[in-house]
């Protein structure tokens, strides 16, 4: 699937009505939904709370508080992408501060072009999240099934008296001879050998 056709969620914080409206002009329902706007970090807190977000949207500062902090918070996290809209006095020391955290920033006031280049940007970081996200899912699973086949193998030697190439031979051919995996021939080995499994 092209960044052209993904959807993406957004929370934008932001207490400024005419951002606000400028920024769901710029989310065209098509590819970016839902799309929530709070005015404030707690509420931003509370929404967070209750779902995550593809895009963190943040305009500093905010009434109840700069959004640095929860920037940095919501940046650290797995699986959302944050852009912290600063004021041009504050923007190299808040850069400074949140860049290593994996947060965007960009200098208010900004024109549409550079708006719309930060959430390329954020497509194209919170895409690379993604295949991490799957790669760290497929080494889990590989490390799940590697600890099942020893678990069998040594059910095996225990059970059968087999030596652990036996074992380990026994668990490869049956897989190839019934075309399933080694995960599912060391799950009924020990299904079978060790039922409180």
């Amino acid at each position: 699937m092209s960044l052209k056709e993904r959807v993406y969620s957004v929370l934008v914080v932001s207490a400024a009505e005419k951002l606000n409206t400028a920024l769901s002009e710029l989310l065209p329902e098509l590819h970016y939904q839902p799309v929530r706007t709070v005015p404030g970090i707690s509420a931003a807190k509370r929404a967070f709370s209750q779902r995550s977000y593809d895009f963190v949207l943040i305009n500093s500062p905010l009434p109840d508080d700069s959004g640095v902090r929860f920037a940095i918070d919501i940046g650290s996290s797995r699986d959302t992408v944050v852009l912290l809209l600063v004021r041009a006095e504050n923007y190299d020391d808040v850069r400074e501060r949140v860049s290593e955290h994996g947060v965007f920033t960009l200098q208010k006031p900004f024109s549409r072009p550079m708006i719309l280049t930060a959430l390329d940007w954020m497509a194209s970081a919170r895409e690379r999240l993604r295949m991490m996200e799957k790669s760290t899912l497929s080494f889990e699973e590989k490390m799940e099934e590697i600890r099942l086949v020893n678990r069998a193998k040594w059910l095996l030697i225990s059970a059968l008296s087999m030596d652990e190439p036996q074992a380990h031979r026994y668990i490869e051919k049956q897989a190839m001879d019934r075309c399933v995996s080694r995960r599912e021939i060391a799950e009924e080995i020990i299904e079978t050998y060790h039922p409180a499994y």
